[in-house]
C-alpha cells in the first residue's frame, strides 16, 4: 500500500462503481492550467463531471464537505474548457462520490455514495 494515496485508490473504486452502473469513463485526472477533473464519465443523457472524495469511517467530517464553493467553481470552468475542446451534445452534470474505507483498511470501501447534481445546476 505503500505509495498509494487514498484519493487514488478512492478514484479507481468510483471508478469502478461508475462502469457498474452503465456509464462510460471517458477520461481521468482531466488536468487544465484552471484545475482537475477525477473522473468524466457519461451515459445516454448526461456527461458526468465527478469529483471523488475518500475518507476514512473514522474521519470528523463527511467525503463531500471537501468539496468546497470554491473547488466547486475550479471543477465547472475546467468543465467548460473540456466541453469546447470535446464537444458533447449530451447535459453537463456535475457528481460527487463519497468513498468511505475501513479505519485501517484503505483499500476496502464501505460505503460508496454517488451524489447525482451535487451543485451547478
Amino acid at each position: 500500500m505503500a505509495g498509494v494515496s487514498k484519493g487514488a485508490v478512492g478514484e479507481v473504486l468510483a471508478a469502478r462503481f461508475l462502469r457498474d452502473a452503465g456509464y462510460t469513463i471517458l477520461a481521468g485526472n482531466y488536468k487544465t492550467r484552471l484545475g482537475e477533473i477525477d473522473i468524466i464519465a457519461a451515459d445516454d443523457e448526461y456527461i458526468v463531471f465527478v469529483e471523488v472524495k475518500a475518507r476514512a469511517e473514522d474521519s470528523f467530517y463527511t467525503p463531500r464537505e471537501a468539496v468546497t464553493a470554491a473547488k466547486q467553481q475550479r471543477i465547472i470552468k475546467t468543465a467548460l474548457l473540456y466541453i469546447n475542446r470535446y464537444p458533447d451534445p449530451r447535459q453537463m452534470r456535475f457528481d460527487v462520490i463519497e468513498v468511505v474505507t475501513a479505519k485501517n483498511e484503505p483499500l476496502k470501501a464501505l460505503e460508496i455514495n454517488h451524489i447525482q447534481n451535487a451543485y451547478g445546476g
